[in-house]
């Protein structure tokens, strides 16, 4: 029977034929965190094979792919996917009491959301252009009340577009489509970005009314997967999106400095919209601050519909 021994718990526990040494994990009860699931997607059920390596089972293909990436030594395996054939001791994440409560949040009776989530999502970035020069000739109370003028009414059209504002940066947003709502996240979000450019032009109005100047936006919608799950203290944590597209998309928003544009989409997020989109102009070949390689974006203009 094939047997594992836990450090630094020192506790020894049969497993069954064929399970992975998470599955034993979890048969027992002993905490083994797993964010993804168990899907060999992320590295956080990983384990040292202290003992009998030679006894645990090759890696799949899915274990390869990470191991390669993150360059894991032999010793370091996923147990979501490693099976035994002998007795092996191992040193696994969950190591104290403060890993214990947040291996908690993958129970059962815990929003899955918690953990984390892959899913393919619209990601929205705007800011503000020339916003420091705009601030630094108000007084800090008049900023404030532009800035929370300036997103009330961005909220609205997010929110109205079926998308929720994640996060403020500055004078800058995040706001994601197709988190509770997977229907058309791509074109409600490039809809959110053309009714946000057309609010804030009414809202220069009542800039250039009140202060004597006024300022515009750039927008960026990116179409990927995500990791969406909880992040922050247990009593002050937040769901947000983390991934490279994620990142993408904020780099999409900045590449409107450059080309004189308001309104930039990736090629995967044009995918989704081409048979609505009204496209201005294409940037082919185009590099973006931050991103090795070579991309194509799209200037949307309008929608046909």
């Amino acid at each position: 029977m094939p047997t594992i021994t836990y450090m630094p718990d020192n506790k020894s526990v049969e497993a069954k034929e064929g399970e992975t040494i998470l599955q034993t994990s979890l048969r027992l009860g002993i905490p083994h965190t797993h964010v993804c699931g168990g899907n060999g997607r992320c590295s956080t059920c990983r384990v040292i094979i202290l003992d009998g390596l030679e006894h645990c089972s090759s890696r799949n293909r899915s274990e390869l792919g990470l191991a390669d990436r993150l360059h894991f030594s032999p010793q370091i395996r996923l147990a979501c996917q490693t099976s035994i054939k002998g007795h092996v001791t191992l040193r696994r994440l969950v190591l104290d009491a403060a890993d214990v409560e947040l291996t908690s949040q993958l129970t059962p009776d815990k929003t899955p959301i918690a953990a984390g989530k892959e899913k393919k999502i619209a990601i929205l970035f705007a800011d503000i252009r020339n916003f420091t020069a705009f601030a630094e000739s108000l007084p800090p109370y008049d900023v404030i009340h532009v800035l929370n003028r300036y997103f009330d009414q961005m909220g609205k059209v997010i929110d109205h577009n079926g998308g929720y504002i994640d996060n403020y940066m500055g004078d800058g947003l995040m706001a994601l489509f197709g988190v509770d709502d997977a229907h058309e996240p791509t074109l409600r979000a490039v809809r959110a970005g053309l009714e946000m450019l057309d609010a804030v032009e009414q809202f220069r109005a009542y800039l250039e009314n009140s202060y004597a100047m006024s300022f515009q936006i750039g927008v960026g919608v990116h179409y990927g997967e995500v990791v969406l799950g909880s992040i922050g203290a247990k009593d002050a944590s937040r769901m947000t999106a983390i991934g490279d597209a994620v990142n993408f998309a904020s780099r999409i928003e900045q590449a409107n400095k450059e080309y004189g544009t308001r309104l930039l989409v990736s090629e995967h997020a044009y995918d989704e919209i081409r048979q609505q989109a009204l496209v201005g102009r294409e940037f082919a070949d185009t590099a973006l601050e931050g991103k090795s390689g070579r991309y194509k974006l799209y200037e949307i203009v309008g929608l046909k519909s």
